[in-house]
């Protein structure tokens, strides 16, 4: 019975065989095919568009951290500006006090000169034609437009500096009285100003309160002569016995 049934099958298989003729053999092997390079296709396509996927990926990570470190910096900025900003606004208020420190400048300057001259003028008169030519050129100095107002105050300053120094130091040079006499002035800072002629034979001290030269004795010839000598450098400086009115000191 079971040997009949296998024959049956074979001869159902050998009828469908024979059914089918070898075009449609042909083409059922041609769709298998087709099917076979479709498949290939889509996969070569998925692998395509998953490499795609993954650079997109990448990329947008990539432009993520670009991102974020844009961020950070753009707060810096943010934070910078507004100091900046800040800073601006105290140089703005800087700017307007030095604007008004300019204008007061040249007036304060003038009036410090005008008290130097009359310090001078009230002081001994030593040296009083350098000092009073140094007053008129600062102040034709300060006349100047070009002149800056920082230069005007250093002038003065430096008027004022030298000024200070004659009273720190021993000083001489060769002057006429009034009677054409040439003498060697001595002036010891501000605590005197004393002559003596060329012969060493007469010397005097200038007195502030007559505004005149008082004759000194004959005592004071060597004190003057050796103050003459340590204000030339020709010796070494030391205690000099110099007559002083008193309430000058």
């Amino acid at each position: 019975m079971k040997n009949k049934i296998k024959i049956f099958h074979l001869v159902m298989i050998f009828s469908v065989s024979g059914l089918m003729s070898s075009s449609d053999m042909e083409s059922v092997l041609e769709i298998g095919r087709d099917n076979q390079i479709l498949s290939a296709q889509s996969q070569d396509k998925i692998d395509l568009t998953e490499r795609q996927t993954d650079k997109i990926v990448n990329e947008w990570k990539a432009v993520s951290k670009q991102v974020e470190g844009l961020k950070l910096y753009n707060e810096q900025k943010r934070i910078q500006i507004k100091a900046q900003l800040e800073l601006m606004d105290k140089l703005d208020e800087q700017l307007v006090q030095v604007v008004v420190m300019q204008r007061q400048i040249p007036p304060l300057a003038q009036r410090m000169l005008e008290s130097l001259e009359s310090f001078i003028n009230l002081d001994t008169p030593f040296r009083i034609e350098e000092r009073t030519n140094r007053i008129d050129l600062v102040r034709s100095s300060l006349a100047k437009p070009k002149v800056t107002a920082s230069e005007q105050v250093r002038q003065v300053l430096e008027a004022y500096n030298i000024e200070a120094e004659y009273g720190r130091k021993i000083d001489t040079y060769e002057s006429t009285l009034t009677d054409g006499t040439v003498v060697n002035i001595l002036v010891v800072g501000r605590i005197g100003m004393f002559y003596q002629t060329k012969d060493e034979q007469s010397s005097g001290r200038w007195n502030n309160d007559t505004n005149s030269w008082d004759e000194l004795p004959g005592s004071y010839r060597k004190p003057i002569r050796d103050g003459i000598r340590m204000a030339k450098k020709l010796a070494p400086t030391d205690m000099l016995m110099m007559p002083v009115i008193k309430g000058e000191v």
